[in-house]
């Protein structure tokens, strides 16, 4: 056996057991990975307002609590209110349902000429197997419901604490990164930094944008049917269909059918075209020229990098795919030679004429006819 063989079977062994555990870690890992970068986008979202109050002379940690403490005043204060109008609107409707089922069955038995009485579906519902069985199975489900509530409030407070820390020691982490690398490398950091808080606070504000419109719109629509809460679901429209990537349309649209359908069954039914009209206006017209002007990149750029950031890391990656994106392409916009462009017609999509050809090839046969000719015998003294 040669000498190396050992070594190199060990060399081997030692570098597939590091692979192991590194991968073992990574995927053990990737939840707190996945926190730390909504952090890091947080805490790069709220960087203006806090850099605004620390350069008047306020300390930058207390900047940090005041913005994060104000947002959070705002959520707390929005999901009370939309949590009152939602618990009475289902206390009412509870409150309703035999006069809706009276309704159904006499629609039934005017239609199919039956004989079904209130107290009979109710027997049978109660009596019914499949009842007992949703109802056990809700039953044993409430413990898996308290640890996945528990589980939301702890990612939630973990995203928190870090973008806190991101934002509050924002000037000590970039001082610290700046102090391991030579000055060149320091000042393409810092241009990094400084783009990454732009786009970000324009995706952001596109996105406000969207979501101002989006309420307007939806407004009118329930002022117009008569819905009632209509400011307060146009604000949960606009600001769920925004912020939650996904499934926000779909949150956002089922709370107006929900009041809706207790006003009338076919207001549901308008809100419910309204919704889904709106949504492809959005996604096709809307969204890509606000996006662009924005955070300024390309509509087929932007719609790409929320579908590939959905696919590599789900409703996160789709949230913070396109500032992301918008970084590197302004980041490596700098490194990137530009050429002046030619005259071609064809440039602006034009087919060049017939003519125009003929006299171009014309024109380049005769300069790689003068270039090929031999250059003139020098002249001697005297001649």
């Amino acid at each position: 056996m040669p000498r190396w063989l050992p070594r190199a079977m060990v060399l081997g062994l030692a570098l597939y057991a590091c692979y192991q555990l590194g991968d073992w870690a990574f995927h053990q890992l990737i939840g707190l990975l996945l926190n730390i970068v909504i952090a890091f986008f947080l805490a790069l979202a709220v960087e203006p307002a806090v850099g605004r109050m620390a350069a008047r002379g306020m300390r930058r940690g207390l900047a940090t609590f005041l913005v994060f403490f104000g947002v959070m005043i705002v959520g707390v204060g929005f999901v009370v209110m939309l949590g009152s109008m939602l618990a009475g609107q289902i206390v009412e409707m509870v409150g309703e349902f035999p006069k809706y089922l009276d309704s159904v069955i006499s629609w039934v038995n005017q239609i199919f000429h039956t004989s079904l009485s209130r107290v009979e579906v109710q027997d049978s519902l109660l009596r019914s197997d499949w009842l007992q069985k949703y109802v056990q199975n809700s039953a044993s489900g409430v413990l898996d419901v308290s640890t996945t509530v528990l589980g939301g409030l702890f990612k939630l407070l973990t995203i928190f604490l870090f973008s806190f820390y991101f934002a509050a020691d924002g000037p000590r982490l970039r001082r610290a990164l700046c102090s391991v690398l030579p000055p060149a490398r320091q000042t393409e950091v810092l241009r990094a930094w400084e783009i990454a808080v732009d786009k970000t606070g324009g995706y952001l504000y596109s996105r406000g944008l969207m979501a101002l419109i989006s309420g307007i719109a939806h407004y009118i629509l329930l002022v117009a049917l008569g819905v009632p809460y209509a400011p307060a679901l146009a604000v949960w429209v606009g600001l769920i269909s925004q912020f939650i990537p996904t499934i926000g349309t779909y949150l956002a649209g089922a709370l107006p059918m929900l009041i809706a359908f207790k006003e009338n069954p076919w207001y549901a039914l308008w809100v419910l075209c309204f919704v889904v009209v709106y949504q492809q206006f959005e996604n096709y017209l809307l969204q890509p020229k606000l996006t662009a002007k924005t955070v300024d990149i390309h509509p087929a750029v932007a719609f790409g990098s929320v579908v590939a950031g959905t696919a590599l890391m789900g409703a996160v990656g789709a949230l913070i795919a396109i500032p992301a994106v918008a970084t590197l392409q302004a980041f490596l916009g700098a490194y990137v030679k530009r050429y002046d462009v030619t005259d071609d017609p064809r440039v602006q999509g034009h087919h060049r004429s017939r003519r125009a050809s003929a006299l171009a090839r014309m024109r380049t046969a005769l300069n790689r006819g003068r270039d090929a000719q031999p250059p003139p015998p020098a002249r001697e003294d005297g001649d």
